[in-house]
């Protein structure tokens, strides 16, 4: 009965975004507000419970999504972003374009979420495209992949963010691990399938760059912007943070080392927050003193920056609500129940959910929240590593990107494409990251699980 009500729940959520188009935060709290009163949860614990996610999700995101979106601006309105494109695109040179894309778009990915990204990093690609008299789809495949594959695996985007959170995983080991897993998944999902890709949709690799398709955008000229090693350091200094702290910490543990102060520094300055808290005062610094940029010019750019994730909160916000109704509801005891003393693998659950709810409800961070509330009861009851269940949720989350996905009229249209090629390039690439991001996680539990 509990999981027929989550389907009756996920059925009306899809409902109201898609038929009554009402707004996805909107329609998140209508539906835990239902699916709260159908599982039985006390009249006086309903609004309570759906606060209690609402708040315990944002309250652990909010600083590393808000420092985040505010790094990636200051990268981007420098014209740091579009140094390191360019500047790499140069250097690969025209024979391994494809190759330099890909690093490009790997680096910005971390700093710069997907949609972000993608809206920088297409009118260089097909500026490119033209310029080299290359199909924009042998330049964009590539790209959306490792742009993909971030949003996917890698702090601090909303969703490896959040699940980390919720599982109680430490978010360097997530990091560390996403990144081992992210980078074949974006050499296989790029430039290996392009090669497929050309011939399953040969039409769409045979259309030209139509640079009217992004309207106007902003440039720079390259002299003017910071050098390419400051801009990679200031769109990577979180990364390493954060890795050369689960380094240690993997190094301490393993050769048995008594902890101390030392280690305690190490981790405080390896936290998520902290990371992005120096990474961003290291990015005012470099993006903007630095270049003679008035302080209010940058703090412009940091409001205008926290102004466009108002609502992306309020939708995580959402997704934890409904995370904690499931939860309070007893759905998640009832799931873990009925996989009590089997050997199906949590790994392969949290993929499997979150990849179900990716394809109905379109968001890949509301499909991965919405996740954890069947997952969490489950890990109770096995021994598993707990960055790996993110990264699993993660790789589900990714799946079939399609028609109810803002990120696939995004492609379709930046790339001039019919329903047809969309399907046959960028939800196949989605869906080959998806698994290919799950293969990793399962060889990688052999390793550290």
């Amino acid at each position: 009965m509990p999981l027929v009500i989550v389907v009756a729940g996920i059925v009306l959520l899809l409902l109201l975004i898609m038929k009554l188009k009402l707004n996805t935060f909107v329609s998140l709290i209508i539906v835990s507000f239902c699916v709260a009163l159908a599982l039985g949860l006390p009249l006086d614990k309903v609004v309570k419970s759906i606060e209690s996610g609402l708040g315990g999700t944002l309250g652990h995101i909010a600083l590393i999504f808000g420092l985040g979106a505010m790094l990636g601006r200051l990268i981007s309105d420098a014209g740091g972003a579009q140094r390191i494109a360019v500047t790499l695109i140069e250097k690969f040179g025209e024979k391994n374009v494809q190759w330099a894309v890909v690093v490009a778009s790997f680096i910005i990915g971390i700093a710069l979420f997907f949609e972000v990204g993608l809206v920088l990093l297409v009118p260089i690609v097909l500026t490119m495209a033209k310029q080299m008299k290359l199909s924009p789809l042998h330049l964009g495949v590539p790209m959306c992949a490792a742009l993909l594959a971030t949003h996917a695996f890698l702090p601090p985007h909303p969703g490896p963010t959040v699940i980390a959170g919720e599982y109680g995983a430490d978010i360097g080991q997530v990091l560390v691990y996403g990144i081992l897993i992210a980078i074949p998944a974006v050499i296989i999902g790029g430039p290996v399938y392009n090669a497929i890709a050309k011939r399953i949709v040969p039409s769409g690799f045979a259309k030209k760059a139509d640079l009217d398709a992004i309207g106007s955008f902003k440039t720079f000229d390259l002299d003017k912007t910071p050098a390419f090693g400051i801009s990679v350091l200031t769109a990577m200094l979180p990364v390493i943070m954060m890795s050369a702290a689960a380094i240690i910490a993997v190094i301490r543990s393993e050769a048995g080392i008594a902890d101390n102060t030392g280690f305690a520094i190490i981790r405080l300055v390896g936290d998520a927050s902290v990371s992005m808290v120096v990474s961003l005062l290291f990015a005012m610094w470099t993006m903007g003193v630095k270049r003679s940029i008035p302080v209010k010019d940058i703090m412009a750019s940091c409001t205008s920056a926290a102004s466009h994730i108002g609502m992306m909160l309020l939708i995580i916000g959402g997704g934890g609500a409904f995370k904690q109704v499931l939860i309070d509801g007893g759905v998640g005891k009832y799931v873990a129940d009925l996989f009590a003393g089997t050997n199906a693998s949590p790994l392969i659950f949290a993929w499997g959910v979150a990849a179900l709810l990716r394809i109905s409800l379109g968001s890949a961070t509301v499909a991965a929240i919405s996740t954890a509330g069947l997952v969490i009861p489950m890990l109770a009851t096995h021994n598993v590593n707990l960055a790996l269940v993110t990264l699993a949720t993660g790789a589900g989350s990714a799946i079939c990107s399609h028609v109810n996905d803002a990120g696939f009229w995004m492609f379709k249209e930046y790339f001039g494409l019919s329903m047809k090629e969309t399907f046959g390039t960028w939800t196949v690439l989605s869906t080959i990251v998806s698994v290919l991001g799950l293969i990793g996680v399962l060889i990688l539990e052999g390793f550290v699980g």
